[in-house]
């Protein structure tokens, strides 16, 4: 298989051109699925009814890709090759660091809640984040996003600023400036990620810190059931 060089991602993308869908079209569209949507749902639907909401987005997701059309779907099996394992494990370290100095400092009694508590139930979320929550949420909002609303913005660094804001509002149903803090991080490492060494970096950076977050017990902030609306 040919592998892409990493850093041609960023030359697919039309910045700044209209396409064949309107600007104004266009903006509208990205309005309500990046911001309406997520704010209504943080608004008025009930936090464990979030999967769901995401099963229905990734669906809506994948039909727009599919009518935007240009994609090469084999993007999805492509990166391997230069997979940077030593980036890879230096950011697993950083996210490890911040996430238990922030336990630390807040909630020091759910640091490692789940590993001391439940270790067998730890293993289950393991395995099915990457799948059920990371894999979803990178098609949507690095793939959707880029391939087909990448033209509204003037270049990658400001769509990369963008990408960040909006995958920070969709965790708005958290209510929690600690989520929205490590979410924009998060959203933008996971963007450049995508821009720089394509979809498996991405998932695979967006997998690896959801599985620390959890293990480390920063599910008191990212787990749904523990969502309380401040109204």
């Amino acid at each position: 298989m040919v592998e892409s060089s990493p850093r041609t991602l960023t030359k697919r993308f039309n910045w700044g051109q209209p396409g064949q869908t309107g600007r104004a079209r266009l903006a509208v569209e990205f309005a309500l699925l990046f911001i309406a949507i997520p704010v209504a749902i943080a608004l008025f639907l009930p936090p464990r009814q979030m999967f769901e909401a995401l099963f229905i987005f990734s669906l809506l997701g994948l039909a727009l890709l599919w009518w935007t059309g240009g994609f090469n779907w084999r993007d999805f099996l492509r990166g391997w090759r230069r997979f940077d394992w030593k980036l890879f494990l230096g950011f697993s370290a950083v996210t490890l660091t911040a996430s238990v100095l922030v336990l630390y400092i807040t909630q020091p009694e759910a640091m490692f809640s789940f590993l001391r508590r439940n270790p067998a139930f730890l293993l289950v979320i393991w395995a099915l984040y990457p799948l059920l929550s990371a894999l979803p949420q990178e098609l949507i909002f690095r793939v959707l996003f880029f391939h087909r609303y990448g033209r509204l913005f003037t270049g990658p660094g400001q769509a990369v600023l963008a990408n960040a804001a909006i995958f920070s509002l969709a965790h708005l149903m958290y209510w929690n400036w600690i989520v929205a803090i490590f979410t924009f991080a998060g959203g933008v490492a996971f963007a450049v990620g995508y821009l720089r060494r394509g979809f498996l970096w991405a998932w695979s950076l967006h997998a690896i810190a959801g599985n620390i977050l959890f293990a480390v017990g920063m599910g008191v902030y990212f787990y749904s059931g523990n969502a309380v609306r401040p109204f």
